[in-house]
């Protein structure tokens, strides 16, 4: 099946991830593909008022946050953009229904959290 999707190229959206995590920091190499293709879904439902192409790199740069951790995701981007983020992610944290708290619970499932982070998770919430 993945032939065929190398048969027919890659699907604008994930070219666009690809790129956006590439800019977070994160080689996409090293999020798997079911992550990514999950995290494009979230983006297409869950977007809100924003464009595909904003959601997908805020996506990207959550994603990278929870795997880079605080000072992994500060090394590759800057700290005004790490608190950011992180500000972002204690905010999904404590209302645990946006597209920052989904993207969280994926990269947990996906066993990609950064320890830093996955400390500041109560588990037995999520």
């Amino acid at each position: 099946m993945f032939r065929l999707f190398d048969m027919l190229g890659r699907s604008t959206a994930m070219r666009a991830l690809d790129d956006a995590l590439r800019a977070a920091g994160v080689h996409p190499l090293l999020v798997p593909e079911p992550v990514k293709l999950t995290l494009i879904q979230l983006c297409k439902r869950l977007a809100g008022g924003t464009t595909q192409e904003t959601a997908v790199t805020q996506a990207a740069q959550v994603l990278s946050y929870c795997m880079l951790g605080h000072d992994g995701f500060a090394a590759s981007n800057d700290a005004d953009a790490a608190c950011h983020i992180d500000k972002l992610v204690e905010t999904a944290l404590e209302e645990g229904d946006s597209l920052d708290a989904k993207i969280v619970l994926l990269v947990v499932h996906a066993g990609l959290i950064a320890p830093d982070i996955a400390d500041r998770i109560d588990l037995d919430e999520a």
